[in-house]
């Protein structure tokens, strides 16, 4: 098989090329949300601190909720689900653009949208990573997930660009307006799939919501490479992954500079992540020494990014960064996902997202503190610091216990995405 036929082979599925296609529109609308929310609230209160407070109110659901999302996902039909939580955001959406435009936004309302919504992304993640199994199987899996992240990525380019742009000429609330009917497209891609084609499960018992948690919980007790990831994760994410705080503070307070520069910078981000998912994807498989030089790559650039004022290395320095996130974090997911059973598929994927996302909350905050402290410069060495650390330890478990297996992941008895 070619490079290319490699890369986007997860697309000969009709099932995810129609889900690929709805994505593609939403994930667009729902950047240019993300990057007008945070500049949104940022001049509104002109506090570092009061964006690691939206932080704090998109995650917290996370913390509260998310260890039991994945026995949901395991109970619940999958595509019937995301079906549910893709027209709840579509409500969120609306109801920003609504006080956006209405010009009586005040920040405790874009704090409850934003808690309200990461309620709803708390069941829709596991429910979307279970739904991509469905749609490609076991052996495609891997290539699906980095496919997903390909999306998430680009969506990541061209959202922010045009958020940045539209920001700076209309204002937030066409960025909000255009995010709601952006979730049609993906509405529409779901109830035009034929779920006969979808991949059978094993049978199994649906599990209860407490003990199907300690279930999950104990499976990985016993996994230590899926201990090492989850650790490695939980750093990652805690310390080095809070760019909705960070990086509008840089170009709002570091570089003195307009929306415009912010979208920039965030696209040049997605761009760089761009190319780690598509390395990703034509590897076709998981690796534990991508993973590895991925996290490297990620939280060294984003130490070196510390000291800079110059918003075109700031620029170049976040390309990288974005390359090494999506090397990282697209083969952890495909590690994690392979080394789950059917019936804990589920309960597998809310535990790794209760890594990545479960500690948001304190993270935003964290951030947010150490941007008021000591501005970027600070935030940005504690990030890559931590992280660059954390991933030195994983490697030394990782990559001594056995040598990366050659032949390519085949079925034997999956999932992932944002």
């Amino acid at each position: 098989m070619t490079t290319a036929r490699r890369t986007f082979h997860s697309l000969r599925y009709r099932n995810y090329r129609l889900f690929f296609g709805g994505q593609a529109i939403s994930q667009t609308g729902s950047w240019m949300q993300r990057i007008a929310l945070g500049w949104f609230i940022l001049q509104l209160t002109h506090s570092p601190f009061d964006v690691g407070v939206m932080a704090f109110a998109q995650f917290a659901p996370y913390m509260a909720f998310g260890l039991f999302a994945g026995v949901l996902a395991d109970r619940l039909d999958a595509r019937r689900t995301v079906i549910g939580t893709q027209a709840a955001q579509l409500v969120s959406a609306s109801a920003l653009a609504w006080i956006a435009l209405g010009g009586f936004a005040e920040p405790w309302m874009l704090y409850t949208i934003a808690f309200i919504n990461g309620t709803v992304l708390v069941l829709d993640v596991p429910s979307r990573q279970q739904l991509t199994y469905r749609m490609v199987g076991r052996e495609v899996l891997p290539n699906a997930i980095a496919l997903n992240s390909t999306l998430f990525n680009a969506s990541r380019i061209f959202g922010p660009a045009a958020a940045g742009i539209a920001y700076g000429f209309i204002g937030a609330g066409p960025c909000f307006l255009l995010n709601a009917v952006s979730f049609f497209a993906v509405l529409l891609s779901l109830f035009l799939m034929r779920t006969r084609e979808f991949f059978t499960l094993e049978q199994f018992e649906r599990p209860e919501i407490l003990r199907g948690t300690r279930e999950g919980l104990a499976y990985v007790r016993h996994q230590p490479r899926m201990l090492v990831v989850l650790a490695l994760t939980l750093v990652i994410s805690t310390f080095s992954f809070n760019f909705n705080v960070t990086l509008p503070v840089l170009a709002y307070t570091t570089l003195h500079s307009q929306a415009v520069v912010y979208g920039i910078l965030s696209a040049l981000f997605g761009a760089g992540a761009l190319m780690g998912a598509l390395a990703a994807a034509a590897l076709g498989r998981a690796s534990a020494k991508v993973m590895v030089a991925g996290g490297a790559l990620f939280t060294g650039a984003e130490l070196l990014l510390a000291p800079v004022h110059s918003p075109l290395l700031a620029g170049a320095l976040l390309f990288l960064t974005g390359a090494g996130f999506t090397a990282w974090s697209a083969n952890s997911n495909a590690t994690m996902q392979l080394a789950a059973p059917d019936r804990l598929r589920g309960r597998i994927i809310g535990i790794y997202f209760y890594a990545f996302n479960g500690t948001g909350p304190f993270a935003g905050l964290l951030a947010g503190w150490l941007c008021a402290r000591g501005g970027t410069e600070l935030a940005f060495l504690v990030a890559g610091g931590a992280g660059l650390l954390a991933t030195g330890v994983a490697a030394t478990r990782l990559l001594r216990r056995r040598p990366e297996p050659r032949e390519r992941l085949v079925p034997a008895e999956a999932r992932r995405a944002a």
